[in-house]
C-alpha cells in the first residue's frame, strides 16, 4: 500500500510569520486551531495580547478579508495598539478590520441602522455630563420636591439606572439591593427614568448604556440584519470576556449566530468588576452555552517570579466557582514575597517609605515600584510619610486623599471653628445646601462678621436676609453646624460629629460612592487622633495639600480610567488595585491586608463577594515581577488603639511560601483600649452568610511583643 502525505496547511511557506517560532505551545495551539467558539483561558502575565494579535495576524495570513473579521476590546487603546502589532508583525495595515470597544462597534453599526429602533442617524451620544444634566431637567419638569426631603442626585439616579441597564435587572429589585434607602421614593425615581428615556428619543440622543442596549435589540428583533452581520463577521474576537456583562455576552451570541466563530479570551480568577455589573458567568458557562467549544489555557507565566506565583496560585486555590489552574514562572527563583506585620498604620507607612529609598538607593527607578490597595484610604498614612521624605508620587483611581470633595468639605466645616472670618470655608459649606447659591452665601458670610462667633450664628434670622428657598437650606445646614458645636474642639471628634450628622444625607443623595467616602472620613478622624489643637491640626493638613509633588485634584473621585498628571521626576505609583489590573512593576506593595480592611466588609455581604474578593487579592499579588510585599497594622487608631487581626486571605497562605519580616519599634507611647481586643473574629461564605466565629489567635500578643 503506497502512502500520501499531506503537508500542514497551518504555516504555508509565504507565511511573513513563524508562528511556531514565535509562539510557546499553549499560545501556538490557540492561534492556530481556534476553529468554531472558543475560550481562551489566559493567565496573569501569560501573553493575551500577544496571543490575540498573532491569532489575528495568522487569520490574515490565511487569507480571511480584514472586513471579515471583529476585534473586541474594553478600551479604544488596547484596540489600536493590538491593530498597530499586527501592522508591524504583517508590514502592512489591516484595513477595513473592525476594531473597537463594544460601545464603539454598536456606535458604527447603529449610524447605519439607527431607523430599525426609532432613532436618526445623526443620534447624538450623550456623555455623562450630558446624562446627569439631562436627568436634573427631568427632575425639575416632573415638579419633584428635592428640598422636603434630599431627593438623590443625578449622578446617583444616573448610577442606579445605568446599573438596571447593564444587569438587566429591575430597577426596585436594583434599589431594594443596592441603595436601600431610597426604595420609599421608587416611584418617583421610575417617573424619572421613564421621563429621561422619552427626553433622549425625543432628542434623537442615546447615552454609552443605549448604545449597547439599541444593538441587542436590532439584533434581536431584526433577523435580516442580524444575519447579515453575522454573515459579514466571520470571525469574532473578544478580550477580557470575564469583565462583559450580560448585554455584551448577547451581543457576542447574536453576531456569532451563522458561524460559531466566537474567541473569547479572559481570565476568570481576575473578573473583579461586579459593581460595573460584569458578569462572572459569562466566562464560566461558556462551555455550556457553547457545547462544541474547544478551550485552551494559558498558563506560562512570563512576568513574575517562581516565588510570587506560589504565592498567587495558593490564594486562589481557594476558589470554588473557577476553572482550576496553575501558573508556571519562566524566570528563576529570587527571594520570598515578605510578610511584614507593623505595629500600627504609621509603622506600616514608615516601613515602606524606607523601603522605597532603600529600592532607590539599590539603582530600581521609583516608577518600578507600586503600593496597592483595597481602598482608596488606606494610603492616607502613607502618602503623610511619602510627603515627609519628600518622595514624588502619583495616584490612580482617583484624588489624592486630601484633595477629596468630602475631605474638603469636612475640613471646611473644622476651619470655621477655627476662625470665623474664613470665606473660602464659609461659601463651601452653604454652598452643599440646596436654594443657596454664592449671592445668598454672600448674605450670610456677611451677617456672620457682624456676630463674629461662628457658634452663634443660630441668632440669624434667616427670613431677613435669604429667600425662602435658600431657608431651607439655611435649616439644613443648621442641623450639621448643631452637632459641630456640641462637640468639644479636638479634630477628631468634631469631624466624627460631622460624619453622625445629616452630612451623611448629603453624601449618600449626592455620590453614587458614598460609603467609600465616609469610610475615608473615618479615617481622617483616627489621623487627627494624633492632634489635640485644631489649628495645628489645620496648618499641618494645609501644607501636606501644598507639598509640591502633589497634581491639581481631578474631576471626580475614584473613577477607573483617569490618568495620573506626571510630576517632572517619575514617582513612585500609588493605585486602588482596580486600577492596577492590567499593570506591572518590580516592586508591589499591597498593604493594610488587616481583617474587615480585605476583605471588604461591605463586599462580603454580597453574592460571590468573598470569592471575588480573593480573585481581587490574586490580582493584586500578580502585579509584582520580583518583589512582592504584603502589610498589615497589628493595631489602628492613635489614643484608643484597636487590635487587627491579619486579613484571612494572608492566613490562608502557607508560610512555607513567606518570609515574615520583623520590625522594631518600642510601643511605650500607646494607649491600649480592651475595646476590640477580645472581639470574635467572623468568617463568611460567599453570599455573606456567617460560617462560624472564632476568638482572635493567641498569637497576637506574641507578635505585638516580638516587635
Amino acid at each position: 500500500m503506497s502512502k500520501y502525505i499531506l503537508k500542514n496547511q497551518a504555516e504555508p511557506k509565504d507565511f511573513k510569520i513563524n508562528y511556531q517560532q514565535e509562539l510557546n505551545g499553549e499560545q501556538y495551539a490557540a492561534v492556530t486551531s481556534a476553529e468554531g467558539p472558543c475560550l481562551v483561558l489566559a493567565g496573569a502575565g501569560s501573553g493575551k495580547t500577544r496571543t490575540i494579535v498573532y491569532r489575528v495576524a495568522y487569520l490574515l495570513e490565511r487569507g480571511v478579508a480584514p472586513e471579515n473579521i471583529l476585534l473586541v476590546t474594553f478600551t479604544n487603546k488596547a484596540a489600536k495598539e493590538m491593530l498597530s502589532r499586527v501592522e508591524m508583525l504583517l508590514g502592512g495595515a489591516p484595513t477595513g478590520l473592525w476594531g473597537g470597544t463594544f460601545h464603539s462597534v454598536a456606535n458604527r453599526i447603529l449610524r447605519k441602522y439607527a431607523d430599525r429602533v426609532g432613532f436618526k442617524n445623526n443620534f447624538t451620544i450623550m456623555d455623562e455630563e450630558d446624562a446627569k444634566d439631562m436627568i436634573k431637567v427631568c427632575i425639575k419638569d416632573l415638579g419633584i420636591d428635592t428640598r422636603a426631603r434630599r431627593f438623590p442626585a443625578p449622578a446617583v439616579l444616573k448610577a442606579i439606572v445605568s446599573y438596571a441597564s447593564n444587569s438587566r435587572k429591575d430597577l426596585g429589585k436594583v434599589i431594594d439591593q443596592k441603595y436601600p434607602n431610597f426604595y420609599e421614593l421608587l416611584p418617583e425615581i421610575e417617573r424619572v427614568r421613564n421621563l429621561y428615556e422619552t427626553k433622549k428619543r425625543d432628542a434623537n440622543a442615546m447615552d454609552f448604556d443605549d448604545l449597547l442596549l439599541y444593538l441587542l435589540r436590532l439584533l434581536g428583533e431584526d433577523t435580516g440584519v442580524r444575519k447579515k452581520l453575522s454573515s459579514n463577521f466571520k470571525y469574532i474576537l473578544v478580550d477580557e470576556y470575564q469583565d462583559t456583562n450580560v448585554i455584551q455576552a448577547q451581543i457576542v451570541m447574536a453576531l456569532g449566530e451563522e458561524h460559531g466563530n466566537i474567541f473569547v479570551v479572559g481570565d476568570d480568577a481576575q473578573s473583579i468588576y461586579s459593581f460595573r455589573a460584569a458578569n462572572l458567568k459569562n466566562i464560566l458557562d461558556f462551555p455550556k452555552i457553547y457545547q462544541e467549544a474547544k478551550t485552551f489555557r494559558l498558563e506560562t507565566n512570563y512576568r513574575s517570579t517562581p516565588n510570587i506565583l506560589e504565592v498567587a496560585n495558593a490564594i486562589i486555590e481557594k476558589n470554588v466557582d473557577q476553572f482550576p489552574k496553575e501558573l508556571k514562572s519562566v524566570k528563576k527563583e529570587f527571594i520570598k514575597p515578605n510578610f511584614v506585620p507593623a505595629a500600627s498604620a504609621k509603622q506600616e507607612a514608615e516601613f515602606i517609605s524606607q523601603m522605597i529609598l532603600d529600592l532607590r538607593d539599590q539603582g530600581k527607578d521609583l516608577s518600578d515600584i507600586a503600593v496597592l490597595f483595597r481602598a482608596s484610604h488606606h494610603s492616607q498614612e502613607l502618602e503623610v510619610q511619602l510627603v515627609k521624605r519628600d518622595i514624588p508620587y502619583e495616584y490612580r483611581g482617583g484624588v489624592k486623599f486630601f484633595e477629596r470633595a468630602h475631605i474638603k468639605d469636612v475640613l471646611a466645616y473644622l476651619r470655621i471653628i477655627s476662625n470665623p472670618q474664613d470665606e473660602v470655608a464659609w461659601f463651601r459649606v452653604l454652598g452643599m445646601q440646596k436654594g443657596i447659591g454664592p449671592v445668598q452665601a454672600a448674605r450670610v458670610y456677611n451677617r456672620v462678621r457682624e456676630i463674629g462667633e461662628a457658634k452663634n450664628v443660630f441668632e440669624i434670622e434667616a427670613s431677613e436676609i435669604l429667600e425662602k428657598r435658600a431657608q431651607n437650606g439655611w435649616q439644613d445646614f443648621l442641623k450639621i453646624w448643631e452637632a459641630v458645636v456640641a462637640s468639644d474642639d479636638l479634630p477628631s471628634n468634631l469631624i466624627r460629629s460631622i460624619t453622625e450628622s445629616d452630612y451623611v444625607s448629603y453624601l449618600e443623595h449626592e455620590y453614587p460612592n458614598w460609603k467609600e467616602r465616609l469610610e475615608d472620613l473615618e479615617q481622617l478622624a483616627i489621623f487627627a487622633e494624633q492632634s489635640e489643637d485644631l489649628s495645628k491640626f489645620l496648618n499641618e493638613i494645609s501644607l501636606y495639600d501644598d507639598y509640591g509633588v502633589l497634581r491639581p485634584p481631578s474631576q471626580s473621585y475614584g473613577e477607573a480610567g483617569q490618568e495620573a498628571e506626571k510630576s517632572d521626576e517619575n514617582g513612585v505609583v500609588l493605585s486602588t488595585i482596580h486600577q492596577a489590573k492590567g499593570l506591572e512593576w518590580p516592586v508591589v506593595f499591597v498593604i493594610n491586608m488587616a481583617d474587615q480592611a480585605f476583605p471588604n466588609k461591605k463586599a462580603l455581604s454580597e453574592r460571590g463577594g468573598l470569592e471575588e474578593e480573593r480573585r481581587l487579592f490574586y490580582v493584586a499579588t500578580t502585579r509584582a515581577e520580583e518583589q512582592l510585599y504584603l502589610t498589615y497594622p497589628l493595631t489602628s487608631g492613635y489614643d484608643n488603639l484597636m487590635f487587627n487581626q491579619p486579613s484571612m486571605f494572608l492566613q490562608e497562605i502557607p508560610d512555607s511560601l513567606l518570609e515574615r519580616v520583623e520590625l522594631e519599634e518600642a510601643f511605650s507611647d500607646f494607649k491600649f483600649s480592651d475595646s476590640g481586643s477580645d472581639e470574635d473574629v467572623i468568617v463568611w461564605d460567599d453570599e455573606g452568610e456567617t460560617l462560624e466565629k472564632k476568638a482572635p489567635p493567641k498569637s497576637l500578643l506574641r507578635n505585638i511583643d516580638e516587635l
